[in-house]
């Protein structure tokens, strides 16, 4: 079955020029230009990508990544002109899988995209195969993106959630923080601790009852992140 991609650019000739060529390379391509637009077409169309402008009319590509991540896990790449590493960060943080700056190579942005796409779905069997993990004192669901803490429940993230999930379905493993960044965001190539850090403190404001001394996300010194607790 074609994947469908969404392209979410205002330049029209940018706009022209992925249309012809992601269809020319088997695709189904759907074309919006502004931020607004995003939001209606994902909902409605379902795409297995959105390549994804930061700077649209109507709704930046910054605000549209983080409204999409409070509800999906749509794999995102940014697609910007955008170059300061500041700017990689902030989108990284907010959940896009990947940010490739123009102008770009036609057979690496081509390369990328089949790599985010394939990794989803490899992501998304395994992690079928198991649906429900418990924790003393947390439970996570699969199926409904649910995760309670002493019974309450907690509204995190698409990137939250995995991050817990994958630390909780390996709770032996120490992940480094590169490790971390292409498990999570399917990327090795940006090697900057800072987007794990501030993943793994706003993850931690949410679940544990001591920020400063966490029983679920435990900092390995000098290395990375593991589970500190064994599941039930």
């Amino acid at each position: 079955m074609e994947s469908t991609i969404m392209v979410a650019e205002d330049d029209i000739c940018i706009q022209q020029f992925l249309h012809i060529l992601l269809t020319r390379e088997g695709f189904n391509v759907i074309v919006v230009g502004k931020g607004t637009d995003v939001l209606l077409g994902y909902r409605k169309s379902n795409p297995d990508l959105l390549l994804l402008d930061i700077m649209m009319p109507g709704m930046d590509g910054f605000e549209v990544c983080r409204t999409i991540r409070e509800e999906s896990d749509l794999p995102i790449i940014i697609l910007s002109a955008k170059d300061q590493n500041t700017d990689k960060v902030l989108g990284l943080t907010l959940g896009c899988d990947d940010y490739i700056t123009k102008p770009f190579e036609s057979v690496e942005l081509l390369l990328r995209i089949r790599a985010v796409i394939r990794r989803a779905k490899e992501r998304s069997y395994q992690n079928n195969v198991r649906t429900i993990v418990k924790l003393p004192g947390l439970t996570m669901n699969l199926i409904d993106r649910v995760t309670e803490v002493e019974g309450r429940e907690v509204d995190l993230t698409p990137k939250e959630f995995a991050l817990l999930w994958l630390l909780s379905t390996h709770p032996k493993q120490v992940f480094t923080r590169d490790q971390l960044l292409y498990q999570i965001w399917d990327e090795d190539r940006y090697n900057n601790p800072a987007v794990v850090t501030t993943l793994v403190k706003r993850l931690r404001e949410k679940i544990e009852a001591e920020v400063t001394n966490p029983l679920y996300v435990v900092t390995v010194q000098g290395i990375g992140y593991k589970l500190g607790v064994m599941p039930c």
